[in-house]
């Protein structure tokens, strides 16, 4: 069985494919399909040239927005600053003082203790 993707993928290898196809035999012998030689020569590479300026015009628009739409990262004083002011921060509990809040702590180490003399 072939995925979606995979299915995807054929179709748009088939289009381009025949795109491309149709592409050079227009351009390399208009006159045999009714065109215009240099009309059809003109258009062909003209209308690629203008969709490929309009997507990296549209790409370059795209950064300039996204770089103009994103605020400033703060500055790396700062973030030392602050990564040195988590690290000088005291623990408040200490391992008694947690044993002695946590009952269920508490029911655990004397059946440890009984257990260790046995």
């Amino acid at each position: 069985m072939v995925s979606k993707d995979q299915g995807i993928g054929a179709l748009i290898l088939i289009v381009c494919a025949v795109v491309a196809i149709v592409y050079v035999v227009i351009l390399a012998i208009p006159s045999t399909l009714g065109f215009d030689a240099a009309a059809a020569r003109f258009w062909l590479i003209a209308v690629p040239v203008t969709v490929a300026f309009v997507a990296i015009m549209a790409i370059g628009a795209w950064i300039g927005w996204t770089m103009a739409t994103t605020p400033p990262p703060k500055p790396i004083e700062e973030i030392t600053s602050e990564m040195e002011e988590k690290k000088e921060e005291p623990k408040t509990e200490t391992m008694e003082e947690s044993k002695a809040s946590d009952p269920a702590a508490e029911e655990k180490a004397p059946e440890k203790k009984k257990k260790g003399s046995q």
